[in-house]
């Protein structure tokens, strides 16, 4: 019976012969109606009696034995099971290797079906940057993040259409009409994807490995605080050519 159970042959014949007797039994009974050899009894019976499946006292000047009784022992059984399953998932987790590779991905239709499921990952917060038209695509699933308590950071290239909280815009000068289209999204500083847009069409990168996350990060840190920098003070920044200059080459 608790051979299924991880218990040997020995030791279930013993458990079972104890169970089915109305009255304790010495060591000599037990062998009779257990069939276990008399040279193993005692080894078999002590093993019980430390794995908790066999009680033991003294009567008569006789150490007798007693089944742990049935509901007792399905208790026991189902205890230990949930523990070790415990322990198990619990040790497997922790061998988990992270995916540090960086993959690469094309064909517009895949990437931003991509963007979406990195998009729906994020439970703690979403920065996202993108061109106007590209990124509504994206603000029902972004909206319904944030109500639910995801932080959403979002960068815009183009006008803000959106109920976000966290949306800063930035319309293109006229010298800027030769700058290329991307997507970044980075959620829970954990995992990111990059998208251009080249003359064969999109292609993209998804990584967890964390150098190009807080890379990526701090670039899009850095086209908001830019972005903030020239709306505040475009008049004085455009109107100096060198700065003007420098400020076009920037990626935004």
């Amino acid at each position: 019976m608790l051979q299924s159970f991880g218990f040997s042959l020995y030791e279930s014949k013993v458990y079972e012969a104890l169970a089915s007797s109305s009255e304790p039994l010495d060591a000599a009974m037990v062998v009779k109606h257990s069939g276990v050899p008399k040279a193993k009894i005692y080894e078999v019976l002590n093993r019980l009696v430390e794995k908790g499946m066999v009680l033991d006292t003294i009567s008569e000047k006789k150490k007798r034995y007693t089944a742990l009784p049935l509901a007792s022992l399905v208790e026991k059984l189902t205890q230990q099971f949930q523990s070790d399953v415990k322990q198990l998932t619990s040790s497997l987790a922790q061998r988990t290797v992270r995916d540090d590779r960086v993959w690469s991905l094309k064909v517009a239709e895949s990437i931003r079906a991509e963007c979406k499921q990195l998009i729906q990952r994020a439970t703690r917060s979403v920065r996202i940057s993108a061109w106007e038209d590209d990124f509504q695509e994206f603000v029902p699933l972004l909206e319904e993040k944030e109500r639910n308590g995801v932080e959403i950071e979002a960068l815009i290239i183009g006008q803000n259409h959106t109920q976000l909280s966290h949306v800063h815009s930035f319309v293109p000068a006229k010298e800027h009409e030769g700058l290329e289209r991307y997507q970044l999204i980075v959620i829970d500083q954990d995992e990111l994807i990059f998208a251009g847009e080249e003359q064969s069409g999109w292609q993209a990168i998804k990584t967890r490995a964390q150098p190009f996350v807080k890379f990526f990060a701090d670039s899009f840190y850095h086209d908001v605080a830019l972005t903030r920098i020239t709306q505040k003070h475009f008049d004085l920044l455009f109107d100096d050519d060198e700065i003007r200059s420098m400020l076009i080459r920037l990626r935004y």
